[in-house]
């Protein structure tokens, strides 16, 4: 079974992914979806962290300290970013980790990966309008995106013909310049609630 589903909130990823155990579905892979196996209900609890690793090795030690520690690594790899563990000794942690500060890291993590795509997709943007790849007056201007010469100035049937041709392609034209400035909108949004996540994360261990 696979299911579309995303989360900027960890705790709440970790709630759903403990239900559809106990109802019998094994969270299995996630790429852009999450996948899922039916087996017998399992009611030992998952939890996740956040990282990246530059080499086997180190991901190998990092899956290693928690499996020493009762908790086995069962979806995700080096370069992934979401890691997935879940509960195999009676006895071992009720938590992954071992401090606030550790646990709100994780989303301090995601957050700087988001900001610094972000941070890309504004460089790529301020080249392609330098390059005068992309005009921006077009956002405003929606003629601007068809290229004929003189089609504004033609009438009848010869404008629509030429008006009707080249539509297809101002639109594909204007859906590909959109892209940009909307992927540099969801990233600022997600990593700016992942940072929010982060400092409410870390002010819990202030309550009492």
């Amino acid at each position: 079974m696979r299911i579309f589903k995303f989360f900027i909130n960890f705790d709440k990823e970790e709630q759903w992914l403990n239900e559809m155990a106990k109802q019998g579905y094994i969270f299995t892979k996630k790429s852009i979806r999450y996948e899922f196996q039916p087996a017998i209900p399992d009611h030992a609890p998952i939890k996740m962290d956040y990282r990246k690793f530059k080499n086997k090795r180190d991901f190998e030690d990092y899956c290693t300290l928690f499996e020493d520690s009762g908790w086995k690594h069962v979806v995700g790899t080096k370069s992934s970013g979401a890691q997935y563990f879940k509960k195999i000794a009676v006895n071992g942690s009720d938590d992954i980790f071992s401090d606030v500060d550790s646990k709100a890291a994780r989303y301090k993590r995601i957050s700087d990966i988001w900001m610094s795509t972000a941070t890309t997709f504004i460089t790529l943007f301020a080249v392609l309008i330098s390059t005068h790849s992309i005009d921006v007056k077009a956002f405003l201007n929606p003629k601007l995106l068809y290229v004929t010469p003189g089609l504004w100035d033609k009438s009848g049937e010869i404008f629509w013909k030429a008006f009707l041709f080249e539509t297809p392609f101002a639109f594909v034209r204007g859906f590909i310049w959109m892209v940009i400035p909307i992927m540099i909108a969801i990233c600022f949004s997600i990593g700016s609630k992942a940072n929010k996540l982060f400092k409410k994360t870390q002010e819990d261990k202030y309550k009492v």
